[in-house]
């Protein structure tokens, strides 16, 4: 099997070295080029055609995300965006990224190495497998509102799960929601603090309410509420018969935390046959059991279909168990799900 060729963009000469040094060791990497800027990058492109490219937002010359919108249409190809903690990554991924990492804010070489050796690896190895027709162009369809959820919906819940490619996959599907879509519910697997930079970024740009959820919050119509990144799993509960959200420190379930099938597991046994299971692009199997614990408390379930995965792991998983009531065209998603919200 052929090893993975990757492309560092990186303009800091000593970090670049280390992103070299550490990938190689990898048998199932291999650099083929670095650059400074996008300019070299571009080059290295042309020369050494990449499967996957790391890139620094904060580049000179030319910033990664601008770098990312001129590049995309002429050369697609996965990136994983290395970042500090900034809502410059939302940018990026909107532009064309797969994935990003967290730099973390640590000065030993020992602690980047082993940044490097797990969690830049993993990402490098599943961004190997994106759908890059998705990264060309991204289908958004507005839609016509069912007025008639607006008096039920406080009985209704819509719980979301995605990973791999999931920021946008669950913008295109927000975006499309009104201020008539039940309380909907969302874990997102991304590092601490992105969550809330998310959060206010969907908040932003959708007609619906978001932010990152807190205990205690109410699951109401025209709200979203996304799970908080770090060690808490996030699940429905009901208080004096009203919806809400509980976040709670745990340990990881199928490698994540919060995790998709802890949260799925909670509304099938909280909301039962008054909830809708959406299963979105992303790597593994996470979410999968528990969206089929979902269809059989009498839940409405939903997955994206493969042509329109970034990564076609977790809804391939659900599907094939049977969880998957309807599978849909990304695009076709929330049409789907407003449908079927309206029978219920």
């Amino acid at each position: 099997m052929q090893p993975i060729k990757v492309l560092v963009v990186e303009d800091s000469m000593v970090f670049r070295e280390l992103l070299v040094q550490n990938l190689n060791r990898d048998p199932a990497i291999q650099v083929v080029a670095t650059a400074r800027d996008p300019y070299e990058a571009r080059d290295a492109i042309i020369a050494h055609k990449p499967d996957v490219m790391t890139l620094d937002v904060e580049l000179p010359r030319m910033n990664g995300i601008e770098f990312l919108r001129k590049l995309m249409p002429q050369y697609p190809l996965p990136v994983v965006v290395i970042s500090s903690l900034s809502d410059k990554v939302f940018d990026a991924l909107n532009a064309g990224a797969v994935d990003f990492v967290a730099k973390p804010a640590v000065s030993s070489r020992e602690q980047l190495e082993a940044f490097i050796q797990t969690e830049l690896l993993v990402k490098i190895k599943i961004a190997s497998t994106a759908n890059i027709s998705q990264i060309k162009q991204k289908a958004m369809h507005q839609m016509e509102q069912a007025s008639a959820l607006t008096a039920k919906g406080r009985d209704l819940v819509v719980a979301i799960g995605a990973s791999t490619g999931g920021t946008e996959a669950i913008f295109s599907v927000v975006q499309n929601f009104g201020t008539d879509i039940p309380g909907v519910v969302i874990v997102q697997h991304m590092p601490p603090g992105f969550t809330n930079m998310y959060a206010k970024r969907l908040d932003n740009q959708c007609r619906v309410i978001v932010k990152e959820a807190e205990t205690g919050d109410q699951v109401k119509p025209g709200h979203v509420l996304i799970a908080p990144g770090g060690d808490r799993h996030m699940r429905l509960v009901k208080v004096n018969g009203v919806y809400q959200v509980e976040c709670k420190a745990g340990p990881k379930v199928n490698g994540h935390c919060p995790s998709v099938d802890v949260l799925f597991d909670s509304v099938a046994k909280v909301a039962g046959p008054r909830a809708l299971g959406i299963i979105l692009t992303g790597m593994g199997g996470d979410g999968a059991r528990g969206l089929l614990e979902m269809r059989k408390a009498g839940a409405h379930t939903i997955g994206q279909d493969e042509s329109t995965c970034v990564v076609y792991g977790m809804p391939k998983v659900a599907y094939d168990l049977g969880a998957v009531e309807y599978q849909e065209k990304l695009q076709d998603v929330a049409r789907r799900a407003y449908a079927v919200l309206s029978r219920m």
